[in-house]
């Protein structure tokens, strides 16, 4: 039985095979011109040149730099910033300052989105209670979560650098405010692969009605191969566009259209040497596979009674809870990563649903439940402490009322806010009933631990077996990595 060669053998053995004088000749197309225009041009090194060390140790990277404490990611993006101090930071000293005009100090030189001329000050519009062993202070918007806190590392004084919804998702998952950077699930799957053949590496789920405002480049693979970003899954209708055979066409049919269209691939890349030609049949390849896997996968309807009544799911429904039970079936499956985009948490204050006395209380109920029984159920299939487990939004809120035009609306909202917001971990080699970080009085700043986007993103590198700052990429003209130039791991995280 002859030894299946894995893409990343296929493809160093293809990028040497084509170092040829004849190749570089035919690569070039009109010569030494088209060479010296790519370099002008700033161009990415062509596969038909030299390859220089580093390109080839990009095509061989399969293997952590150490050992993981964690293989394998559901991260819950909760998409327009969930307001911290409705949930997880508890200001007592803010309420005592509702309705009193904003201090100046806390306006000059800041740029709000919707904030104009003075806002009045908000207090806390939830209930907080000591939660758990660890005495967690969580708001009642959460009571299911508040049963699982000493399972949490919540980190409290999470920043970033920007303060609209796309670039500041961007930069959470990218690493870039700007298009154009692989998101950190396909980083992630280009470094460690899938444990399925048969499923992608890296999944995404979306609820709420929307996709995030930075669209579906927030699951994008940049100028990674293709084959790394995040395949979109639906939990009504088809799992997966067109992965159903179209009418006339039978399993059988569609194997030999497949077959033919990659022998004219793998020709065309002896030819030319593409890598990105062997992203192409790999994903023909796997398109096929996934017509009998992914359905299989994404089939909730024979899971117990108990399961259900647990998540709140209701089969054949597009939902948060029905997404978090398929997290958990992708992940048991061999998923890499798995991203839950849940959208609908922008509370402004301009409508009813924007609430943080009302909106927000009925946007919390259902994902409540859903992620406390996802942290819980992983738990109790022994898939927690390899699984990490992330929540959180892309910024936080501010602690003052919004005053959109210059005044208020009639219902209770706050502006988007980057100093302070909460992100919680579990499972996957963090501490459990542990706060991290403290913001000021009335949670505006951080002042004590603070953790940077970059920062966050450089520790679960390292909770997978990555030191961030030697996990990179060359494309471009230099070496890219997902947290730019910047980020340190918080090593006070990890149990």
């Amino acid at each position: 039985m002859s030894k299946r060669i894995s893409l990343a053998d296929e493809q160093r053995y293809r990028y040497l095979q084509s170092k040829t004088r004849r190749h570089f000749l035919k690569q070039c197309t009109t010569g030494l011109g088209a060479l010296a225009l790519g370099g002008m041009m700033g161009c990415q090194r062509s596969p038909g040149l030299e390859a220089s060390g580093q390109e080839v140790e990009n095509l061989l990277r399969q293997v952590p730099h150490f050992a993981p404490k964690a293989k394998r990611i559901i991260y819950l993006h909760m998409a327009g910033a969930p307001s911290q101090l409705e949930l997880f930071d508890y200001k007592p000293e803010l309420a005592k300052l509702d309705g009193k005009d904003c201090p100046q100090s806390l306006l000059e030189g800041k740029k709000f989105a919707f904030i104009q001329g003075i806002p009045k000050m908000l207090g806390p519009q939830a209930v907080f209670r000591p939660r758990g062993e660890s005495g967690m202070m969580v708001s009642d918007n959460l009571p299911h979560f508040s049963t699982i806190v000493d399972e949490v590392t919540l980190i409290k004084t999470m920043h970033t650098d920007e303060f609209n919804h796309a670039p500041a998702q961007l930069l959470l998952q990218t690493g870039s405010p700007r298009l154009g950077r692989p998101s950190m699930g396909s980083w992630v799957t280009y470094g460690l692969g899938s444990e399925n053949e048969d499923l992608p590496g890296f999944m995404v789920l979306v609820s709420g009605g929307n996709t995030p405002d930075a669209g579906k480049s927030v699951w994008g693979s940049g100028f990674l191969p293709s084959v790394y970003q995040g395949v979109q899954c639906r939990s009504e209708g088809d799992p997966v566009l067109y992965v159903t055979n179209p009418s006339g066409m039978d399993g059988s049919l569609r194997k030999q259209t497949i077959d033919a269209i990659n022998r004219i691939n793998e020709k065309e890349y002896q030819e030319f040497g593409d890598p990105e030609t062997l992203t192409r049949i790999s994903q023909y390849e796997m398109a096929y596979r996934m017509q009998t896997s992914v359905p299989e996968v994404m089939d909730i309807k024979d899971e117990p009674a108990y399961i259900h009544e647990m998540y709140g799911t209701e089969p054949g429904k597009t939902s948060f809870a029905n997404n978090c039970l398929l997290a958990r079936r992708l992940i048991e499956k061999g998923v890499r990563f798995v991203q839950l985009f849940d959208w609908g948490w922008d509370m402004h204050g301009v409508a009813e649903r924007e609430s943080l006395d009302k909106g927000l209380t009925i946007k919390c109920k259902p994902v409540d439940q859903a992620m406390t029984a996802l942290v819980k159920d992983l738990k109790q299939r022994g898939l927690l402490d390899e699984t990490l487990v992330v929540w959180g939004g892309e910024f936080g809120r501010t602690p003052m009322q919004e005053n959109r035009g210059g005044r208020e609306w009639p219902y209770k909202g706050r502006d988007h806010h980057t100093e302070a917001f909460p992100i919680w971990m579990a499972g996957g080699g963090v501490k459990g009933g542990f706060t991290y970080g403290e913001t000021d009085e009335i949670g505006y700043y951080g002042i004590k631990d603070k953790v940077h986007v970059h920062d966050l993103q450089a520790s679960i590198l390292h909770l997978m077996g990555m030191d961030h700052e030697k996990f990179t990429y060359f494309a471009q003209g230099r070496d890219f990595r997902l947290t730019d130039v910047s980020g340190k791991v918080v090593h006070k995280l990890f149990a």
